[in-house]
């Protein structure tokens, strides 16, 4: 067995020496030659869901805007929302910003180095945690997302269906070398790859689901809502003719009721992004 990981890892570095997308911003260190945990949370929270081609451009505007969990921190949310409009799940912008006032107010702006500390911040879990632990401070954590489920599957288990995320990453554990953010970043791109040329090999696992569809979804709705929201208050009157659907009252009482949009008023009620 030893000798087929010492050639799985040659293959996956190899191939990351040839081919590994070196450029990606969250992928460049500081000055220092450290990297920014900060930069780190935010790139694998709009990872989540969304392709890397969307994250480069909202990535560099949103850490322009935002460059430290200070500043994030002490912003208003609908500013938050606004420089993430377009990214889709836009929960996700208000779970950054509740991890950065945490981060902020609970460990003097530095993002905690264990996992149960991370994964108590809201948004994070054990997968995300684990990512932030590799990326962020090198340190060799355990976890599976699909880019690293897709290169397992290939290479140990082509042969069967119903793969579990158990037996992955019982090997994940068993491979992973000591520099933890390479080996990651080498497993990302890689899985890439074979995604593009050998299709989509998550089939073949016990946990893959298919992603409903997107256009006609009710998160269409809460990102056109807030979208419409982003230049200003609109009544439910101009809300739900813009939205034309039946499901458009509630999504709105959805997005008030998680605190993404304000209410206000008698009769035909206002709504407005959070602090806006």
């Amino acid at each position: 067995m030893q000798g087929q990981i010492d050639t799985f890892q040659n293959t996956v570095l190899t191939f990351y020496r040839q081919h590994g997308r070196y450029d990606l911003p969250w992928r460049q260190p500081e000055p220092d030659g450290s990297f920014d945990p900060y930069k780190i949370l935010v790139s694998e929270i709009m990872l989540q869901q969304t392709q890397v081609p969307r994250v480069l451009i909202k990535f560099k505007e949103f850490t322009q805007l935002f460059p430290s969990f200070e500043v994030v921190a002490g912003a208003p949310l609908a500013d938050v929302l606004k420089a993430w409009s377009g990214l889709g799940y836009n929960r996700r912008a208000k779970f950054l910003w509740q991890t950065a006032q945490t981060v902020t107010r609970n460990y003097n702006g530095q993002l905690p180095r264990t996992s149960a500390e991370l994964v108590a911040l809201p948004g994070i879990g054990p997968n995300t945690a684990g990512a932030l632990l590799a990326y962020a401070f090198n340190i060799p954590a355990v976890y599976i997302e699909t880019n690293v489920r897709t290169v397992f599957i290939y290479h140990f288990f082509a042969d069967r269906e119903g793969v579990s995320d158990r037996d992955i990453l019982e090997l994940v554990a068993r491979t992973l070398p000591d520099d933890a953010r390479t080996w990651y970043w080498a497993l990302m791109d890689y899985g890439t790859h074979l995604k593009q040329t050998m299709g989509n090999l998550n089939k073949l696992s016990k946990h893959y689901s298919v992603q409903s569809k997107f256009v006609g979804s009710k998160r269409q709705l809460r990102g056109e809502v807030l979208r419409q929201l982003t230049s200003g208050p609109k009544t439910a009157t101009e809300l739900l003719e813009v939205l034309a659907d039946e499901r458009a009252q509630l999504v709105l009482d959805d997005l008030a009721n998680e605190g993404m949009i304000t209410r206000a008023g008698s009769g035909n009620l206002h709504y407005k992004l959070p602090g806006s």
